[in-house]
Formats: C-alpha cells, sequence, structure tokens
C-alpha cells in the first residue's frame, strides 16, 4: 500500500478524522478524538496499536514491523512501508488499532459513536 491508499482506507472509517497535531510531516488519524494511526509522510512509515502478545509475533514474521516510534512499544507497531508486509495484513492492523480505539473509549462516547 502507498501513503495515499493508507490515507484513503483511514479516513473512510466510521468517524475518523485527519490532523496534522504534530508536524507538517505526521498525518495523524482519530476516531472520537482518539489516535489509532500516525502516517509518516517523509518517511514511509505507519503506526498501529494492537495486542501485546500479537505485536510480539508480528515483530518476529516481518523485519518491516518495529516496536511503536515513539510510541508506547508493548500497544504499537511502527511498521517500515517498503512492500514487504502485504497490503493485506496493513488493512488488516488498521482495522484492529481502529477497534481497539472504539473499544477503550468512555461508555458515553461509544454511544455517541453508535449514533452516528
Amino acid at each position: 500500500m502507498n501513503i495515499e491508499e493508507i490515507r484513503e482506507y483511514c479516513i473512510s472509517l466510521k468517524a475518523a478524522t485527519e490532523s496534522f497535531p504534530f508536524d507538517e510531516t505526521t498525518l495523524v488519524f482519530k476516531v472520537m478524538n482518539k489516535m489509532f494511526c500516525l502516517l509518516g509522510l517523509d518517511d514511509f512509515r505507519i503506526s498501529l496499536k494492537n495486542d501485546p502478545e500479537k505485536n510480539i509475533d508480528l515483530r518476529a514474521h516481518y523485519s518491516a514491523i518495529i516496536p511503536g516510534y515513539h510510541l508506547n512499544k508493548e500497544h504499537w507497531n511502527t511498521i517500515n512501508l517498503d512492500g514487504s508486509v502485504p497490503s493485506k495484513l496493513i488493512v488488516e492492523m488498521i482495522d484492529e488499532s481502529y477497534r481497539l480505539i472504539v473499544e477503550s473509549l468512555p461508555k458515553k462516547k461509544q454511544e455517541e459513536f453508535k449514533n452516528l
């Protein structure tokens, strides 16, 4: 997947927003104001949240998947977009990150999300 395909996919998710809160080279996607994806426009990397045990497995199978860069390394992975990680897996990881963030929302926010 290239950067534009990832951007289009992330922004297509329900209630997803995009912004540049850190600098002009890191595009951040949020759901209900909680971050689920960081996309490095200059270094061709994406950071996503995932289950800690699954993270260990992913890192063991793909050299392009490393502990989250400037993030909680137990819960976040950074994927170098060098073509070695299948697009299907990247989409699955985006979906998982999005789902984990939605599930972590306070009940009031989850209800608000459901009603969108």
